[in-house]
């Protein structure tokens, strides 16, 4: 799709991803190193009651199914940010997860007429359909060629 196609009030869902205990240890041991990520030994006597993934790691999941849903993959040119991330559930080993996201708003660039950026919202949910991540970002989108 091209930033014409976006319209506030458009909405996607990605498919769904389970997280592995192995997958959640995998990406704690190379970013983010907390022992409720690392070690569901040590995990058990946290506050979490259990292994869980790294925030960060389930940001990464939110993103790629996103992106494996290729809405915007042929005019993408990047992303100015984010704001707004919330971590509003612990995911856990067994967790099945898919996204659910909008099209907040769409403005063309004042200063390059050939694209536009498109605000989004980000939801991920858990298999109970409970939210366990909510994000706002915003992409730039190219304008269809010849447009």
């Amino acid at each position: 799709m091209w930033f014409e196609d976006f319209a506030p009030g458009q909405r996607w869902e990605t498919a769904t991803r389970t997280v592995t205990e192995a997958e959640i240890i995998d990406f704690a041991s190379q970013w983010d190193k907390q022992s409720f990520h690392l070690d569901p030994e040590a995990a058990r006597d946290s506050i979490f009651g259990g292994l869980i993934a790294s925030g960060f790691h389930t940001l990464v999941i939110t993103f790629d199914l996103v992106l494996s849903m290729g809405v915007w993959n042929e005019s993408s040119q990047g992303s100015p940010g984010m704001e707004d991330v919330r971590w509003l559930r612990p995911v856990r080993p067994g967790d099945t997860l898919k996204v659910m996201f909008e099209v907040v708003s769409v403005r063309p660039s004042s200063s390059r007429p050939d694209r536009g950026y498109v605000v989004w919202d980000h939801t991920c949910l858990n298999q109970a359909d409970e939210p366990v991540l909510t994000f706002r970002s915003t992409g730039i989108s190219l304008r269809r060629p010849g447009a």
